[in-house]
């Protein structure tokens, strides 16, 4: 398993690679979110449900167009989204016609979340799209919370782990429905 800067995983991931890299509260897993074969290797790897669908991290909230259709949140809606982020609120909007079904699971909409943590904006900034995230532990288990942890768990299963240091944050991020403002999950 490589262990590479931010600025080096944009070749892992375009060849269908998984990564594990720090974010604002726990190391993630992800991958090519246009790519069903790495999706489904992230799946594979977590030991995770496809019903249960992914998170999609960016740098801005121009990296989601077509993976969210925008035309179906009101004005007000996309501002609120916009007045949290970047930072740890992660938003359920409705799926565009660029999101893979593995994404999406049994639902018609999306878990979104721009990120302030400055690995996740450059990885994304250098793929030049969002990344699947999901954090890195076995379905179930607590998630990896060190390089060690990550190199424990998935040792020869995933193919590079990202340099770089956790965030601030220690509780996984508020997770909105930017339909109708309900708090589905309460972090920080």
């Amino acid at each position: 398993m490589q262990q590479l800067p931010p600025s080096a995983v944009s070749d892992v991931i375009a060849s269908g690679g998984v990564i594990a890299y720090p974010t604002e509260a726990v190391y993630g897993l992800g991958c090519d979110p246009d790519n069903p074969q790495a999706i489904e290797k992230v799946l594979q790897v977590k030991q995770r449900s496809w019903k249960k669908g992914l998170i999609l991290v960016a740098a801005d909230l121009s990296q989601l167009q077509g993976y969210v259709d925008l035309t179906q949140l009101s004005d007000d809606q996309l501002s609120f989204a916009k007045q949290k982020w970047p930072g740890p609120f992660t938003f359920v909007m409705p799926v565009g016609d660029k999101t893979q079904a593995l994404l999406k699971g049994e639902f018609d909409s999306i878990a979104v979340r721009v990120s302030a943590h400055p690995v996740v904006r450059e990885i994304c900034n250098t793929i030049g799209k969002p990344l699947v995230s999901t954090s890195a532990n076995l379905a179930g288990e607590d998630p990896a919370m060190s390089h060690q942890q990550v190199l424990d768990i998935f040792s020869g299963k995933i193919d590079a782990v990202v340099k770089g240091e956790l965030g601030e944050q220690r509780q996984p991020s508020t997770i909105i429905d930017a339909r109708t403002g309900d708090v589905l999950r309460k972090g920080n």
